[in-house]
This record gives C-alpha cells, sequence and structure tokens, in this order.
C-alpha cells in the first residue's frame, strides 16, 4: 500500500493501482502559503492531507510525487491553475534562495580571505620591487623589517635629494631623470594604496569573522579562525571535521605526498600561522599542534551550534595546557642510532 502526495493533495493506493482514499487542499493558492508547503515537502516532511491519510492507513509507504517505485495509479495531479501557482512559488523560493546565499557569512568570507590572498601576492611583489628600485640610487638606505611606510614615503617625496634627506642618507652623484623619478613615485603611491587596500580588508575579515566564529575567534585570532573556515568550505562542515584533519587543513599537497611516496606525515597545516605552535621549538610543534587543534574543533562546534562563546578563560587555560607541554619537552628527544 502507498501513500502518493504533493504539495496540495494526497492520495493513498494498493500495489495494483486501485486508489483508495483520497485528501485534498481547498485553500486558496497564495504564494505565502503555496511557499510554506512546497517548503515542508523540500524538508521531508508531510503535508496535512498527507497526515490525515497517515491516520487512516499507518500501513501505507508515504512517497513524494515524483519518485520512482510508486505504482501507476490515477493520482489527483494538479490543475493548471494550481500548477501556475506552484511554478510562481518555485520562482519566489529561488529568489529568496539567491538573497540568502548572497549574505552567506560563509561566502562573504571566503571572498573576503580569497582577496586578502590575491592583494597580498600583488602587495609583496611591487613592495620588493619599490625596495630594490629605491636601493639602486640609495644603496645606503637600510630598511630592515620595517618597510610599511616606505610606499608613503617615496610617493611625498618631491625629488630623490628630498628622499634621501628623509631616510637620512647620503644623495648619490648620479639620479633618476624627471620621468623615471615620477615613474617611481607613482609606484611608491600604489604600493601605499596597496597597503592601505590590503589592511581594510584584514579589518573586515576580522569583524566578519568574530561574528561567525566568536569562539573560533578568541582561541586562535580572527585571521585565523577565517582562514580554517575557508579552507574547510564553511563553518558548518568545520565543526563536523575531527580534530586530526583541522590541525592538517592546509596541508593537503603533503599529506597526499605521504600517502604516494611514503615520506613523513605534516604535523601541522594552516593552524601553524598560530605563534604558539610557529614560536615554539621544533620538536614540540606536533605536540602543540595536536592540543590546538582539539580545542579548535570543539570552538567550531561551539559556534556552528550555538553554544555559550568563549572567552579569554577558554584561551588561557589552552595557553597554559601549551606552556605545560613545552615545559615537559624543554629539551630535544635523542636520536636513535
Amino acid at each position: 500500500m502507498w501513500l502518493w502526495y504533493d504539495w496540495r493533495a494526497a492520495a493513498v493506493a494498493d500495489d495494483h493501482g486501485s486508489i483508495l482514499d483520497v485528501e485534498q487542499w481547498d485553500g486558496f493558492y497564495d504564494e505565502r502559503t503555496v511557499v510554506a508547503r512546497l517548503e515542508c515537502i523540500a524538508a521531508g516532511g508531510l503535508t496535512a492531507e498527507a497526515m490525515t491519510l497517515m491516520e487512516r492507513f499507518p500501513e501505507a509507504k508515504p512517497r513524494v510525487h515524483g519518485e520512482l517505485d510508486l505504482p501507476e495509479a490515477d493520482w489527483p495531479l494538479p490543475d493548471d491553475d494550481a500548477q501556475h501557482a506552484a511554478d510562481q512559488a518555485a520562482i519566489a523560493m529561488a529568489t529568496r534562495g539567491v538573497a540568502q546565499a548572497a549574505g552567506d557569512p560563509d561566502r562573504r568570507l571566503e571572498h573576503l580571505m580569497r582577496a586578502s590572498d590575491e592583494m597580498r601576492s600583488t602587495f609583496i611583489t611591487m613592495e620588493a620591487r619599490l625596495v630594490e628600485w629605491v636601493g639602486l640610487f640609495l644603496p645606503e638606505a637600510r630598511f630592515g623589517h620595517d618597510r610599511s611606510s616606505l610606499g608613503k614615503t617615496v610617493s611625498e617625496s618631491e625629488s630623490l635629494e628630498h628622499l634621501s634627506q628623509t631616510l637620512g642618507v647620503s644623495l648619490p652623484p648620479v639620479g633618476p631623470g624627471k620621468s623615471e623619478w615620477k615613474s617611481l613615485k607613482e609606484w611608491g603611491g600604489s604600493v601605499s594604496v596597496f597597503r592601505g587596500q590590503l589592511d581594510r580588508l584584514e579589518h573586515a575579515i576580522r569583524q566578519l569573522a568574530e561574528e561567525h566564529l566568536p569562539s573560533l575567534s578568541a582561541l586562535l585570532g580572527p585571521l585565523l579562525a577565517a582562514r580554517l573556515c575557508v579552507e574547510a568550505h564553511g563553518r558548518m562542515r568545520l565543526a563536523r571535521l575531527p580534530a586530526g584533519t583541522v590541525q592538517v587543513l592546509g596541508a593537503e599537497k603533503a599529506f597526499f605526498n605521504h600517502l604516494k611516496t611514503g615520506a613523513p606525515p605534516p604535523k601541522h597545516g594552516h593552524i601553524f600561522m598560530h605563534p604558539w605552535i610557529s614560536r615554539s621549538p621544533r620538536w614540540v610543534r606536533g605536540k602543540i599542534s595536536r592540543t590546538v587543534a582539539a580545542k579548535a574543533s570543539i570552538a567550531a562546534r561551539v559556534d556552528a551550534f550555538g553554544g555559550e562563546p568563549w572567552g579569554e578563560p577558554e584561551m588561557r587555560l589552552l595557553e597554559q595546557k601549551v606552556e605545560e607541554i613545552r615545559a615537559a619537552h624543554s629539551s630535544p628527544p635523542s636520536r636513535r642510532k
């Protein structure tokens, strides 16, 4: 015995296709009501008509319209007016679905993170070019690790002489011509603009990550939390990953190389960016990675399933565990002969 149903009717038939009972919805075909009924079916639920027939025929197997194992029968299919109403409701559902997808924080984080990566790659290349270009004319200049203001300094300098005075170095006997200096100055302006755009992108990532992943952001920092979420293709999928997978997210190439060639497996992926791991001695990084990944996996589940957001206390507890691991393995293990 089979229970067939769609958004407006339900029917019970035996294995030979003989209709035993029928229930039909007699409501108005307004868009909101039809959308609600279609969404009920899409979620795997039963309509009111189907539930009524289930009470009368509890042994019937419910099947939504379109499933292949239903027998041939004179099912109460919708007429033209009903079909038109269903078509309009389906268009409304699709429009609303597109609007909801546009606001999906996972998708927004992905675009922000990809844009940030592309911007950083371009910025690093342009900044390196600027450093070499300035160093060609001012070889005494030393920038060290602080290059953040070089683009602005070059773009605001009136001449090479002005730039040499700002940097506190001597002026060389031969300098660039007017057109070459203009090109160098414009390049410095572009580097400065890219620096500002990159800072604004990362600020936007931090804000969205702290809203979408509050616990994970408190534990690892918003930028690393966002990167793990993007690498896992969404917060919900990240929450369902085991801690061991979270630990090596971003190290897929090394992992598959391990499977293919037998090389040592990776001990960490993106999570290595956290200073607790990257600034720890080499021989304890794997242990700290496992500990941090285990806590990160729990934090992701707290965020995904609406738990109480973590904060400073949980971060301090994890930091204490990291320090205990460092103290217990203060010296490298002895090599086996």
